[in-house]
């Protein structure tokens, strides 16, 4: 009987060098996706100096990240990756529906690095809005009647 820890261990052991995915160097997620992925983490965490570092230095079409899944703005497939990060964020979890239609344009793999970059993302919010760290200067802001990506 395999326990806890070792079912994460084998469930994590599927995506090496995992370090290095969540910044990019060897990651199998496409640049964009894994920005929609951090821009909607941010906006859902409502960390707004990390959303601007990632909208400033990375992509300068993440002001949608800010908006619903709905939005005409995102291709069926973006619009999955916000769905996904929405899901997580209130309930922690996916469906089972969610999970299949995930499992339907990204490999299991793949799988496992956006749910741990949908997590790292949420410690790196959590720290920076503990923290207060102070917003650069120049940075990109939420829009002022948004920034919650609820709806």
């Amino acid at each position: 009987m395999q326990t806890a820890d070792s079912r994460t261990d084998a469930t994590c052991s599927q995506h090496s060098p995992l370090g290095a995915s969540l910044l990019g160097r060897h990651s199998s997620i496409d640049p964009r996706e894994r920005e929609i992925v951090i821009d909607r983490v941010c906006v859902r965490c409502r960390c707004e100096y990390e959303w601007g570092v990632h909208v400033a230095f990375f992509w300068t079409g993440a002001a949608h990240s800010t908006g619903s899944s709905d939005d005409s703005v995102w291709s069926e497939r973006e619009r999955l990756l916000v769905r996904l990060v929405d899901e997580l964020h209130e309930s922690s979890t996916l469906s089972e529906s969610r999970w299949g239609e995930l499992t339907m344009g990204w490999s299991p793999s793949q799988l496992i690095e956006l749910l741990i970059l949908v997590g790292w993302y949420h410690l790196i919010s959590f720290v920076t809005n503990g923290a207060r760290i102070e917003l650069e200067e120049g940075a990109p802001r939420f829009p002022q009647e948004e920034g919650t990506g609820e709806g």
